[in-house]
């Protein structure tokens, strides 16, 4: 599969303030270590001043690179995971 730019740039829309659609995961994934987690998994939270909107943090990296899977991104998708690592680190 193809992970071109554009999708890259719109899927890491989702990395940040996404806390409500972390929770509706049933996995997430992280473009900075590439491992997966379940979101109750997930022990810190950043931008928290919304408390429905803060950010996650990876439990494995502690980095703020995770998508869930509720964003339609393919996130457990190791390939994917690399695209977005090369493109954004």
């Amino acid at each position: 599969m193809d992970f071109n730019r554009e999708l890259i740039e719109r899927a890491h829309k989702n990395s940040s303030l996404h806390k409500a659609e972390i929770l509706n995961s049933d996995i997430c994934g992280c473009f900075y270590c590439l491992k997966t987690s379940k979101p109750n998994e997930i022990v810190e939270w950043i931008d928290t001043d919304n408390p429905k909107s803060a950010t996650a943090l990876c439990p494995h990296c502690d980095i703020d690179s995770l998508i869930g899977s509720a964003s339609g991104f393919p996130v457990d998708n190791e390939d994917f995971l690399k695209a977005m690592n090369k493109f954004w680190f």
